[in-house]
């Protein structure tokens, strides 16, 4: 019975957020910050879930901006932990499909963030060219999920190098973003599911990186997020 009722108040709060933003959007279309500010409510949903969200950004990171955030990608709750820690002035990059998701497409695509093709190779490299001309010239973060997909589980999946691809055209670092373990944390017929703690990490400075070492780059800041991950999912479990 808890399960059921709390997915009819997610589902709701989903579809009121959405359409409240949609609106609110309306009135000032794309600026930069309509994604901060319905992420701000987003994050809010977790309370419904019995998740306590902690958020931590040090002083060297708030200094920072504009930047591309790259963030482990786990499960479909993202969209709600993940939102807690979304900073002003960052749009996020994502499938062009979502547009045709009903209320929510509407407002992912109206609060301002990025749509690409993924079938497209050419569309997807015109994009990175994009999202790096939009960083410089409106002062734009940009919020990625280097992974490409979910991990279920699985740790932390392989980087694409997209986002640092994106970065270095940008001239501008890549912040990780280390969300400590969703999978299988959330019973919905449990009160409290626990803690969940959400980290920014130090801004890699991309400066002098060449295009033939860019995969090391990627692979080398993955391992600081596995190490990371690791040592937030003992402090969130004690």
């Amino acid at each position: 019975m808890l399960a059921l009722i709390r997915i009819i108040l997610m589902t709701t709060a989903l579809v009121i957020i959405c359409i409240f933003s949609c609106l609110y959007c309306l009135l000032r279309p794309f600026h930069p910050n309509n994604v901060y500010i319905t992420a701000k409510v987003l994050g809010k949903v977790t309370k419904i879930f019995g998740l306590d969200v902690e958020v931590r950004v040090p002083d060297s990171v708030r200094k920072i901006s504009p930047a591309v955030y790259i963030c482990n990608h786990q499960n479909s709750y993202d969209i709600f932990t993940a939102a807690n820690a979304v900073l002003p002035n960052t749009v996020s990059v994502g499938k062009k499909s979502l547009k045709w998701i009903p209320f929510f497409g509407q407002m992912y695509w109206l609060t301002g963030n990025i749509l690409i093709d993924r079938k497209n190779t050419n569309k997807a490299m015109n994009t990175i060219a994009l999202t790096a001309k939009k960083i410089r010239e409106k002062n734009l973060s940009v919020w990625l999920f280097p992974e490409g997909t979910r991990s279920n589980g699985k740790g932390i999946l392989s980087f694409k190098t997209g986002a640092f691809r994106t970065a270095m055209q940008a001239n501008v670092p890549v912040i990780p973003i280390c969300v400590s373990n969703m999978h299988n944390k959330v019973d919905l017929n449990r009160w409290d599911n626990g803690k969940i703690i959400i980290e920014y990490m130090e801004p890699i400075s991309l400066e002098g990186i060449t295009k033939d070492n860019i995969r090391i780059v990627a692979n080398s800041t993955r391992d600081k997020m596995i190490a990371q991950f690791e040592r937030l999912n003992k402090e969130a479990e004690q």
